[in-house]
């Protein structure tokens, strides 16, 4: 019986050791699995994060490209308007007598302002009474209070684009270059915006012969009514000098006489 027992000891122990083994090989391999799909799912789960992270990058980028471009067309925006418009500003101001009209011209985003306006070319009042019968030799700058607003009665400003307020001053120049004498009665100061106002195109009061004051306020209420205009972009001679029936005559002319 013995003889018997140790002969089934030694395959037993064999089997055994192998058993062993195979459950060390499993359990090595089981390891080695569980290794495998913790690296697998850190792999996904950094994937993961990747994908999240460069989705938000996405936004945060799109978001900064909207805020820029918003701010590009507000700069542009800002540009246009910090470009100003060319405006003509017809005026007409208290004097001695019955007052002046001029005009201010330049652009609305500079201080700057030039002053157009025929008057006569002297400080002495003679020939502002001679004016009245014969011309006199006339100035067509500013002249004295064109600048106050205090004496301020009256105003018209109409706005322009580069274009057309290219071409008015233009012809705002060339009329004081070829307007050398006043004459209350055929050729005032009236008279003299009168021809920048036609030329622009607007529709003006027909009398020359008006209160500065009356004949601003004429213009303001044939274009619109506002304090503020646009120049018509249609322009011809002919079409300029649309005017109404001219007032009654009970309105007396103009003289500039130097405010005291």
């Amino acid at each position: 019986m013995l003889g018997s027992a140790s002969a089934f000891d030694g395959p037993l122990r064999t089997a055994c050791c192998a058993g062993r083994i195979r459950r060390a090989e499993l359990d090595e391999d089981w390891e080695q699995t569980m290794q495998h799909r913790g690296t697998e799912t850190r792999g996904r789960v950094l994937a993961v994060g990747l994908c999240v992270l460069a989705f938000f990058t996405g936004l945060q980028v799109q978001a900064a490209g909207a805020q820029e471009a918003a701010r590009a067309k507000s700069a542009a925006a800002s540009n246009t308007a910090q470009k100003g418009m060319y405006y003509v500003d017809f005026r007409a101001r208290t004097a001695a007598s019955y007052g002046h009209a001029f005009v201010w011209f330049g652009r609305t985003d500079q201080k700057a302002v030039e002053v157009a306006g025929l008057h006569p070319a002297t400080e002495s009042v003679i020939p502002y009474i001679l004016g009245h019968v014969l011309p006199v030799p006339a100035e067509t700058g500013a002249s004295y209070g064109d600048l106050d607003e205090q004496y301020l009665t009256a105003s018209y400003r109409v706005l322009m684009d580069e274009a057309q307020g290219k071409r008015v001053f233009a012809y705002i120049k060339h009329l004081q270059a070829s307007s050398p004498v006043w004459n209350a009665a055929t050729y005032n100061c009236v008279a003299f915006i009168q021809d920048i106002a036609r030329h622009m195109g607007l529709r003006v009061p027909g009398n020359h012969m008006l209160y500065p004051e009356d004949w601003v306020n004429g213009l303001r209420a044939l274009n619109g009514g506002g304090r503020i205009g646009r120049m018509p972009s249609a322009q011809s001679p002919q079409a300029q000098a649309r005017a109404p029936s001219a007032p009654s005559s009970s309105q007396t002319a103009e003289v500039h006489l130097r405010p005291e």
